[in-house]
């Protein structure tokens, strides 16, 4: 099939996978875990083939970590599967119920998205996470993974087709795989067919997605994240959750890209961070202040806005907690930033006023992730104000629909006076 065929029938399957029980969409996504476990040496050489034509093709080595599959990814990637199968049933949940006469119930009941499309690059275990939380919330979804990973998106993609064929026909075509850049300007033209885009790449990847498509766009376009070390910060943990922050995984979008430390403790704080920092072979880009300091190549005002996914790290002296919530508002891109002090106040002004979509105290930036928040696994991270933020997993895949059961009631009764609503809150 054409992307536009696969997008009609993936658009035909999610009327009839809104229907299936959750027990049967539970069903497949365990079965997959077992799949997955059966095939791993087949998986991982398929993955290996990705690997080695990565390293003919010279890819960076942020790509290629990210595209790296092993016997410990896939135990990782088997727990997440059964996190999501073990997640309540997010359909049909009645959040309002209002009486609006004796006789005539509204409900505001949660439904299925629709379909969903899913442009995501690198690493395949996205295509599992993303797979498995669009079938739990009942969405169909058309995924186009990059290039880099074809090998290892067909199979982790088969095993799905082969689970979901085990348990129920109504599964038919509600998970398409694309391939082509073609096929990505085509897909990004199918608004009547599909729903919602969600981009999981670079910021050249998202920004090209919002602009090239009339279908809503979930996602973010940068990963900038701060960590402010404050004056009344624990050093040694304000060290400990610094190096973690960047070190634990760079490459990812929720590492710190940038340290703010207040003035007042800046003389016995970086010294100490910038030791552990260097040992972990992170380059160092410091202001005129850090520069005073510790030795770090003088930064610009570029670096303040640079998303780096690398060990090099930015660090700008401020003057105090409004200063740095300030360059964090002016520089950040809105998705995770932390604060380290043992000032109730100071953190409580940092969690209300820091404009991201999540905001920490005393804790690493990389805690902002689906699986980690208790989402299962996620199939983005959106800095949106509309609809989803943060972490998205099942919450973000859902939409609702108002009920209205009625017993023959017709608005010229209302309208005339001759009945009057009750507007009773049921639930």
């Amino acid at each position: 099939m054409n992307t536009i065929d696969k997008a009609m029938a993936a658009k035909q399957a999610s009327f009839k996978l809104a229907s299936i029980s959750d027990q049967k969409k539970t069903g497949v996504i365990l079965r997959v875990a077992e799949l997955l476990k059966e095939k791993q040496a087949w998986v991982l050489a398929e993955n290996q083939k990705d690997l080695e034509k990565a390293k003919a093709e010279n890819i960076s080595q942020v790509m290629y970590k990210r595209l790296v599959l092993t016997e410990e990814k896939i135990d990782g990637i088997i727990a997440s599967l059964k996190d999501v199968a073990g997640l309540p049933d997010p359909v049909g949940h009645v959040t309002v119920k209002r009486e609006l006469d004796d006789d005539l119930i509204l409900e505001k009941v949660s439904v299925p998205i629709g379909v969903i499309g899913i442009i995501f690059e690198s690493r395949p275990d996205a295509l599992v996470q993303i797979s498995s939380l669009c079938i739990k919330s009942g969405n169909a979804a058309i995924l186009k993974g990059g290039r880099e990973a074809q090998y290892s998106n067909r199979a982790l993609f088969s095993i799905f087709i082969d689970a979901m064929a085990e348990m129920d026909s109504r599964f038919t075509n509600c998970l398409q795989l694309v391939e082509s850049r073609e096929d990505i300007s085509e897909l990004l033209s199918l608004d009547q067919y599909v729903d919602l885009m969600i981009p999981r790449g670079s910021n050249d990847l998202v920004k090209h997605i919002q602009a090239n498509t009339k279908i809503p766009v979930m996602g973010h376009a940068d990963g900038i994240c701060h960590v402010y070390v404050d004056k009344d910060a624990d050093l040694d943990m304000a060290v400990t959750v610094s190096v973690d922050s960047k070190c634990q995984y760079p490459a990812v979008c929720n590492a710190m890209e940038t340290l703010l430390v207040h003035r007042d403790i800046a003389s016995k704080f970086l010294p100490k961070v910038a030791e552990k920092l260097v040992e972990n072979n992170v380059e160092l880009r410091g202001d005129e202040a850090t520069q005073n300091i510790v030795s770090v190549i003088p930064a610009t005002e570029e670096d303040w806005k640079t998303e780096y996914t690398d060990l090099i790290l930015s660090i700008r002296v401020v003057d105090s907690t409004d200063a740095a919530i300030e360059h964090i508002n002016t520089y950040g891109s809105h998705h995770t930033d932390a604060i380290i002090s043992k000032d109730a106040g100071a953190c409580d002004a940092f969690l209300a006023t820091v404009d991201s979509s999540s905001v920490l105290t005393n804790c690493s930036t990389r805690f902002a992730d689906g699986f980690r928040y208790g989402l299962g696994a996620e199939v983005g991270i959106s800095t949106n104000k509309i609809h989803a933020r943060g972490p998205v997993g099942l919450e973000g895949l859902l939409i609702y629909k108002y009920r209205l059961v009625g017993n023959g009631n017709i608005v010229a009764d209302y309208a005339s006076g001759k009945k009057a609503f009750t507007h009773k809150e049921v639930l």
